[in-house]
């Protein structure tokens, strides 16, 4: 199957993440939630292994995005514990030995890392990985990143005591980082901020400016993509509009990737958008019910009464992590074959 240009119409993605083995991570400890600190117990391979086995993990998920007909892949972020905690917890600043506990609502404890000195990015940590996915595709590639905004949010402030200078110090670190993942020939790169929705009011007074900051200087094509958590995890009905979504029209990055699908999102709120591309959600994973081809393009179609088809980007609502693989690869095989059916008819083939 010949892959699509960067300019084609309608070209195929993923968000991010795709299912990991469960020969390699322990998947019932995986669905206790979404790790902030380091979670090491989570894999099932000796460490001296681990690198192999997630090497070997990795080509696996390529070829299922390839085999599927997906045109922007990712390497399916096979060596993260989370979308977030690898990053996060590699920047100096950040004790994740001695991590902090919060407690939700229902009593739920989550460990997070504390910050205990000025954040800073001294190595690389996704640049290898990013080598590894190049050199197994000839397809597009896109890296995704945690957002500053995020991190900030999933973190207990003990040094700055002043939350947007800690924000803009991850921003500075995540865009040392995207510059380095674009020297290395990444052709998009995503910054995962899904707590925007959390503390709207902060989103307000600094998440664009410290979007901004993080995407400063990037060349390629950026994505900043908002969920409402994965479906796995965040049960009952999902929200049907953004509090936040107007103010990403501010950032400089040239995508907005949204989930739709489930939460059967008004897309009215796309028109907020104007000038930007938009990556939709058109994949209920919240629901292990593989769409037909026509039920994907029905939902693009959905999008392209707000969005030109040049502007249109189908994509999975949120990564796929937490869905079985046959699962998985059978949404993407459908994400496909939507996209196909409706350039048909558009005569964009």
């Amino acid at each position: 199957m010949t892959t699509l240009t960067a300019s084609c119409a309608l070209p195929t993605t993923v968000v991010g993440s795709y299912p990991q083995p469960a020969w390699l991570v322990d998947h019932a400890l995986l669905a206790q939630g979404v790790p902030r600190t380091r979670l090491r117990e989570l894999w099932r391979v000796a460490p001296e292994q681990l690198q192999a086995a997630q090497d070997d993990a990795t080509r696996l998920a390529i070829q299922d995005m390839e085999r599927a007909g997906i045109d922007i892949i990712t390497d399916g972020e096979i060596r993260r514990e989370s979308y977030s905690n690898r990053f996060a917890n590699s920047l100096d600043g950040i004790d994740d030995q001695n991590p902090a506990v919060i407690r939700s609502q229902n009593g739920l404890e989550t460990q997070i890392p504390r910050v205990v000195a000025k954040i800073a990015r001294m190595n690389s940590v996704e640049v290898d990985d990013f080598r590894f996915l190049k050199s197994h595709t000839k397809r597009l590639t896109k890296v995704t990143l945690p957002g500053p905004f995020t991190m900030g949010q999933q973190a207990k402030d003990e040094y700055y005591h002043d939350e947007e200078a800690m924000v803009m110090d991850f921003a500075a670190a995540v865009n040392a980082e995207a510059l380095a993942l674009q020297a290395a020939g990444a052709d998009f790169i995503q910054l995962d901020e899904p707590w925007l929705r959390h503390d709207p009011e902060a989103a307000k007074r600094y998440a664009v400016k410290a979007i901004n900051r993080a995407l400063q200087g990037l060349t390629v094509p950026t994505v900043v993509h908002l969920c409402f958590g994965y479906a796995a995890v965040v049960k009952g009905q999902k929200p049907t509009g953004y509090s936040f979504l107007p103010g990403l029209g501010d950032s400089i990055a040239t995508q907005i990737s949204i989930e739709a699908a489930q939460p059967k999102l008004d897309l009215g709120v796309l028109t907020d958008l104007a000038g930007k591309k938009i990556m939709l959600g058109v994949l209920d994973l919240g629901d292990p019910h593989i769409e037909t081809a026509e039920q994907v393009a029905s939902r693009i179609r959905a999008g392209l009464k707000f969005v030109k088809a040049q502007q249109l980007i189908p994509a999975p609502d949120c990564g796929m992590k937490y869905l079985p693989r046959s699962v998985a690869f059978g949404k993407l095989c459908a994400l496909s074959a939507g996209a196909r059916l409706v350039r048909q008819e558009l005569g964009l083939s």
